[in-house]
C-alpha cells in the first residue's frame, strides 16, 4: 500500500463502490436522444455530446431546484416498458466499465408511471432491467452487485406506497427506502407514518438531509424518522466548531451513520464550495463514516473515478483514503453482513493492496 498520490489510471483499476445515484440521473446522453425520438419528447439538442454539455451547464447553478429541473428530460423517456429496461441494463454497464463492484441505485417509481404503467410495474421492469445488466457485466469479466433503493418523493402523497412496494420486492432486489426531492419545506417527518412501517418490516433506510437544509433537518432523519444514513449530509458540519463536535455530529459520528457524500453535485447545488475545501476531507479526518458517491452521473458530468480523482488532485487524498471510504460504503451497504463481508476481503482489499 502506498500513501502516495495516484494517476487516473489507477483509479479507474480500482474497486469501488458507490450508494448515492439516482437512476434517472445517469443515463447515457444517446440513450436519451434516442429515446426521446422514439416517444416524441423535444429535447434542448438532439446532438448527444451537445446534450451532454447542456446537462451539465444548467446543473451548475448552484440552485438545487433548479437542478432537479433537469430530470425532466430524463424522465419523459423513462415512462414505458422498453426506456426503463434499456436504461436500467445501460446503468449497470456503465458502473461495471467504471470499476464499480457495487452500487445501490435509486429512483421514485412514482415519476415513472405517466405512460400508463403501474408503480408495482415499473419496480418489476427496472429489476428485469438491472438483472439483465448484471448478467452482461458478469459475462464480460466485470462483475457488480447493484441493489435497489425505492424512493418517495416528500413534497408528494404517495411516499407511503413506496414504503410498501420496498417491503413487497425485499426479496427481489430491492435492498431499501429513500425520500427525495425538495428537502427545504418538506420535512422528513411528514412522512414518519411511512418510515415506522419500514422498521416494523426490517427494511433499512437512508434519507435526503442536511443537504438543501441544516442541522434540524439532520435531526429529524436520524431521530425522528431513524435512518441508518444520510444522503448527502454535508451541514452536519454546521454542529461542528474547530474540530469539536456537538451533540448531534457526535451521535451521527459515533453511531457510524454513514454520510453518502457527493462533492461535485454538492458544489452544483450550492451545499459546497470547491473540492479541496468540501467538507468530506475534513469529516473523514474527524473519523465519520463518510462515502463517495455520484449522485447523478449525466447532471453532474462525472463517474467514480472522476469523483476520485478529483479529492486526489484537489484535496490530497491518497490510495488509502480511497479504500477507506469504499470500505466505509461496503459496511453500510444495505445487503447483509455476508455479502459485504466478502466483497471487502475478496475484492476491495486485494484491488487495493499495490
Amino acid at each position: 500500500m502506498t500513501a502516495t498520490r495516484v494517476d487516473a489510471a489507477l483509479i479507474r483499476s480500482l474497486p469501488k463502490a458507490v450508494l448515492h445515484d439516482h437512476l434517472d440521473g445517469g443515463l447515457r446522453p444517446a440513450t436519451v436522444v434516442e429515446l426521446a425520438a422514439e416517444v416524441g419528447h423535444t429535447l434542448p439538442t438532439t446532438d448527444p455530446d451537445e446534450l451532454a454539455a447542456w446537462y451539465f451547464e444548467a446543473a451548475n447553478s448552484g440552485d438545487l431546484v433548479r437542478y432537479i429541473a433537469t430530470f425532466e428530460h430524463t424522465l419523459a423517456v423513462m415512462q414505458t416498458r422498453e426506456g426503463l429496461l434499456r436504461t436500467a441494463e445501460e446503468y449497470v454497464l456503465d458502473l461495471a466499465a467504471d470499476g464499480v463492484v457495487y452500487g445501490e441505485v435509486r429512483y421514485a417509481p412514482e415519476l415513472n408511471t405517466n405512460g400508463g404503467l403501474a408503480m408495482s410495474e415499473v419496480v418489476e421492469t427496472v429489476q428485469e432491467g438491472l438483472a439483465a445488466g448484471m448478467a452482461k457485466a458478469a459475462a464480460a469479466g466485470t462483475p457488480v452487485r447493484v441493489g435497489t433503493l425505492l424512493c418517495g418523493m416528500r413534497m408528494f402523497d404517495r411516499v407511503r406506497e413506496a414504503a410498501d412496494l420496498a417491503v413487497a420486492f425485499r426479496d427481489a432486489g430491492v435492498v431499501g427506502f429513500d425520500i427525495a426531492g425538495a428537502e427545504d419545506g418538506f420535512p422528513a417527518a411528514d412522512h414518519r407514518d411511512a418510515f415506522e412501517h419500514l422498521r416494523r418490516e426490517n427494511v433499512p433506510f437512508t434519507i435526503h438531509a442536511g443537504e438543501a437544509h441544516g442541522l434540524p433537518s439532520i435531526h429529524q432523519a436520524v431521530q425522528v424518522c431513524g435512518a441508518q444514513r444520510l444522503g448527502h449530509g454535508v451541514r452536519i458540519t454546521d454542529d461542528i466548531v474547530d474540530g469539536k463536535l456537538g451533540r448531534l455530529a457526535g451521535w451521527v459520528r459515533d453511531r457510524r451513520i454513514a454520510l453518502e457524500m457527493c462533492p461535485t453535485s454538492n458544489l452544483q447545488t450550492g451545499a459546497a464550495t470547491s473540492i479541496a475545501e468540501h467538507p468530506i476531507t475534513a469529516l473523514k479526518d474527524l473519523g465519520f463514516r463518510v462515502t463517495l458517491n455520484t449522485d447523478n452521473r449525466l447532471v453532474s458530468g462525472t463517474t467514480m473515478t472522476r469523483e476520485m480523482s478529483l479529492l486526489v488532485e484537489r484535496a490530497g487524498w491518497t490510495v488509502e483514503d480511497l479504500r477507506t471510504v469504499t470500505v466505509n460504503a461496503l459496511k453500510s451497504a444495505f445487503i447483509p453482513f455476508d455479502e459485504r463481508r466478502a466483497l471487502i476481503d475478496d475484492v476491495v482489499l486485494p484491488g487495493y493492496a499495490l
